[in-house]
């Protein structure tokens, strides 16, 4: 949505309705449910708002950059700055926090490779293809974090969470306009 109130991309209805189906989806996997409006929890998804605006613009901007520039060092540049925006209050929670060598290793690892590297991927990805259907991965972090948090942690997996996956699934499609039945096309 970001790229289309920017002029970047054209907001058509398949890709709307693939929002609208992510969205759909991410609430059913979670199991969000019924919840108390209290000025918490509006503040909250207030915050949830505008880091997901945040990420679409952001977006935008990433296209732009690898435009412009290689995506290393772009990719570089982005995480540098997110470092030094966070030096300040990491300083200032350090001395209340339990940093433990593997908390700590946990964290690098986070960082350098999990972001890192991906940001790297994404960047040379925006260069072919469309920041929409680049970043509509997104919605697929829900999926793997129950994933993950059965295959790890023990946590539960239900029966339940299975349209929501697919419902993730298929907005994705839509949005990045994957279709395993299309032939490809021929070779040049």
């Amino acid at each position: 949505m970001g790229a289309a109130l920017a002029g970047e991309e054209k907001l058509t209805r398949i890709r709307l309705l693939g929002c609208a189906i992510g969205f759909a989806g991410v609430a059913l996997l979670v199991q969000l449910g019924p919840v108390a409006v209290t000025p918490r929890v509006l503040l909250a998804a207030l915050a949830c708002i505008a880091a997901s605006a945040s990420y679409g613009f952001g977006a935008i901007l990433m296209k732009r950059a690898t435009m412009a520039y290689s995506p290393l060092p772009s990719s570089a540049v982005v995480h540098v700055a997110a470092a030094l925006i966070l030096l300040l209050p990491g300083g200032i929670a350090a001395p209340s926090a339990n940093l433990t060598p593997g908390a700590v290793a946990a964290v690098t690892v986070l960082g350098t490779f999990t972001s890192g590297f991906m940001y790297w991927i994404s960047m040379r990805l925006m260069r072919e293809i469309p920041a929409s259907a680049t970043t509509s991965a997104a919605f697929m972090i829900p999926l793997f974090g129950v994933t993950w948090g059965g295959l790890f942690l023990g946590e539960p997996v239900t029966a339940s969470m299975l349209p929501g996956c697919i419902l993730v699934l298929s907005a994705t499609a839509l949005i990045t306009g994957f279709n395993p039945f299309r032939a490809a096309p021929p070779e040049p």
